[in-house]
């Protein structure tokens, strides 16, 4: 269901208005096992009705093609609340087969073209910005937002908490309520991964 999105007839996507693209970061793209990611986003879909499309990147430039395709060719794309990371990295970079690429330098890649959008990294990658970090950020893409986790993975993944937060966004699309609610529902997984958001 997750690939195949756009081979539906496009009348079963009329009701919905909220998708999640998730791009993964893979050691090899060609490789075709089935990550925890991928699982989490297929029961997003068939228990709470969420939509997704799900990606794999292995360099930079993967990365970049996958979300200008997602940006210029997708119609669907202003309906996409949510970019979601799945890649390594750490404090305010991520990593690809080894070679790390700072927040700053996605930014400039994506000037102006995630108006709107809420990139969520799991906790495969640890986010800690400053402020200013943060506000460069949001100011060179037009993203509303950036969250994630600043506890590491050590075991725990966030999947569920992740999760649990797309779902909540169906319900309502004020991110400072989104995130309060799930702090409420969830306090104790917020509090042991550190949630946090910067806008």
């Amino acid at each position: 269901m997750l690939e195949k999105r756009q081979q539906l007839p496009q009348e079963q996507f009329v009701d919905t208005d909220y998708f999640i693209y998730c791009l993964e970061a893979v050691h090899d793209i060609e490789t075709d096992k089935i990550t925890e990611a991928q699982k989490k986003l297929e029961k997003l879909t068939s228990q709470y009705g969420v939509a997704s499309i799900y990606k794999t990147c292995d360099t930079i430039e993967g990365l970049e093609a996958s979300l200008n395709a997602l940006v210029l060719d997708d119609h669907n794309f202003k309906n996409y609340e949510i970019i979601y990371f799945v890649i390594k990295g750490e404090a305010n970079s991520i990593c690809l087969n080894g070679y790390y690429y700072s927040l700053q330098e996605i930014a400039e890649i994506f000037e102006g073209r995630l108006k709107g959008k809420i990139l969520h990294f799991s906790n495969a990658k640890v986010l800690d910005l400053n402020e200013e970090e943060a506000q460069y950020f949001l100011d060179i893409t037009g993203a509303k937002g950036v969250s994630g986790y600043g506890n590491e993975y050590n075991g725990i993944t966030s999947s569920n908490l992740d999760i649990a937060f797309f779902n909540l966004f169906k319900e309502d699309e004020n991110m400072l309520d989104v995130v309060e609610e799930l702090h409420q529902r969830h306090y104790k997984a917020c509090k042991l991964l550190d949630f946090r958001l910067y806008y």
